[in-house]
């Protein structure tokens, strides 16, 4: 279809309707608002906790804890990328965004979900010197490598989305395009579109797999090695302590790649609608949830030093899970 018959003028931006979830009921809008705003706060407080903790903590003044603010900062920035706007549209049926303001999501949320794969690679490579090549790990994680790795990341992921944002900016939309979804994601978006979306479609498939896939084999190869340079060690208590130094990192890569799975599942099973849009929040904001959870849970250097901040008598930290 022409752009101009399809936007009605050139110079005209198309307004972009958020339809959210068409199935919900309208009595159950107020407690599934209270829910994604407890989820929430719960992210912006945990998250938060842990970057004052570790920035605070002269003891969590390593690699492994750098990489963890880096994640901890960007659960912050994905989630308000996307959730205030999911707020508003629950409460108030604050459906609309301008244009800048939707592909501005769009980009946030596709860029910021990128990084995140690439921040968890780069913490699986530090877990990986730090067991495998002990002895050099104070010579290959110094900070001036960790800033250029966690830089690397951030690089990357921002970088990615740019080809696909841009062309989709370029597709022909109506004067109010209907987007359903409860924000803007990019295949959303694009199905939005009065063009061919074909192309688009692709596009954003090629890039989500190899978003998700090469990643996590990047991480799948660290944890080999790492697991058979553990099964070298002799004494269980050994063993023991050098998988314990994973664990938080590995329930996080879990809970990554589980969301999604379930994201993709829901995408390309034969469900409802709803379906679809609640994969992807869960993946947007399952992980920011569970991130500090796992690791105030599972680390105990990172819990003493939370408690310390908020008992400054308390006893002192021990060491790491």
């Amino acid at each position: 279809m022409d752009a101009t018959a399809c936007n009605g003028s050139r110079d005209s931006s198309p307004i972009f309707y958020l339809v959210g979830m068409p199935s919900l009921q309208e009595f159950l809008l107020l407690p599934v608002f209270f829910i994604f705003l407890f989820f929430y706060l719960l992210i912006l407080v945990g998250n938060t906790l842990i970057l004052v903790a570790v920035v605070a903590e002269p003891s969590l003044h390593k690699p492994m804890y750098f990489f963890l603010i880096n994640l901890s900062a960007l659960d912050i920035l994905l989630t308000t990328a996307i959730v205030p706007k999911m707020l508003s549209l629950l409460l108030l049926g604050d459906c609309f965004l301008s244009f800048p303001a939707c592909f501005l999501q769009m980009y946030l949320f596709h860029g910021l979900g990128c990084c995140e794969a690439f921040i968890l690679v780069v913490m699986a490579y530090d877990r990986y010197v730090a067991i495998c090549r002990p002895l050099h790990y104070p010579v290959h994680m110094t900070p001036q490598t960790n800033a250029a790795l966690a830089a690397s990341a951030w690089l990357a992921a921002l970088l990615l989305p740019i080809p696909a944002v841009v062309q989709t900016s370029y597709m022909a939309f109506s004067s109010v395009a209907h987007v359903y979804h409860c924000f803007c994601d990019h295949l959303a978006v694009v199905q939005a579109s009065c063009s061919d979306t074909t192309s688009q479609t692709l596009m954003g498939f090629c890039i989500a797999m190899v978003v998700s896939f090469l990643p996590l084999l990047l991480v799948l190869l660290s944890y080999a090695h790492i697991l058979a340079s553990v099964l070298r060690i002799r004494s269980r208590e050994g063993r023991s302590k050098a998988f314990s130094t994973c664990s938080s990192h590995l329930l996080v890569v879990g809970t990554y790649y589980s969301s999604i799975a379930l994201a993709y599942v829901s995408y390309r099973a034969d469900l409802p609608l709803d379906f679809h849009v609640m994969g992807n929040v869960v993946y947007a904001i399952l992980t920011p949830v569970l991130n500090p959870l796992i690791y105030t849970l599972r680390n105990k250097d990172v819990k003493a030093a939370i408690t310390k901040m908020a008992c400054p008598q308390g006893p002192g930290h021990s060491g790491d899970l």
